[in-house]
């Protein structure tokens, strides 16, 4: 077969599953979008878990990574995997005995990736202006509202780190699905 038949065919094939299984991405849907406006109407609350559950999962991670070097000590790159893992074990120890300041560290970190890339977003719109045609205004757009978020979260701080993890995995819930279900309603009418 060639590249294109196999596309072709893998697209057909995820069209039926999706199909046939219409159901459960509308269920799975439904059940993220309460849950994202769950987290948008408490956002401490969401902001709290999400540092709890990132906790859970760098210590998690940091002791099968400690096990694995120590099993695979032979291996090229022994001390980089050992520094890492133990980054990770600190990390998630940090993150659950003190989830609070944990939370202000990750708005900050999350402050800076909004300022970072609405600057990257905004000088590849500029760059590409010409190739872009008419959409390099949407990418100019969507660049300064990054701005305008980091912006709103740097300048809250600490105030903001209350609400702002959490207020953003409630959107990003919400949208998520919201799209679920409305590939669920999409598959059931195909």
């Amino acid at each position: 077969m060639t590249l294109p038949q196999d596309v072709t065919r893998l697209q057909s094939e995820m069209r039926a599953a999706v199909r046939e299984h219409w159901k459960a991405f509308l269920i799975e849907g439904i059940l993220l979008m309460i849950l994202g406006l769950a987290a948008m109407i408490v956002p401490p609350l969401a902001s709290l878990a999400v540092t709890i559950f990132l906790g859970w999962m760098f210590l998690i991670s940091g002791i099968a990574g400690l096990m694995l070097t120590f099993w695979a000590r032979q291996m090229p790159g022994f001390w980089w995997s050992l520094i890492s893992a133990i980054l990770a074990v600190g990390a998630g120890i940090i993150l659950l005995a003190k989830p609070v300041q944990g939370t202000l560290t990750l708005t900050i970190v999350v402050g800076a990736y909004f300022l970072a890339e609405g600057v990257a977003t905004i000088m590849y719109a500029l760059e590409h202006r010409r190739e872009l045609s008419e959409r390099w205004s949407w990418m100019l757009f969507a660049g300064l509202l990054d701005i305008l978020i980091a912006a709103m979260i740097i300048a809250g701080l600490p105030g903001s780190a209350e609400w702002a993890i959490g207020l953003l995995v409630g959107i990003n819930l919400l949208f998520g699905g919201a799209t679920m279900v409305g590939v669920a309603l999409a598959a059931r009418n195909a």
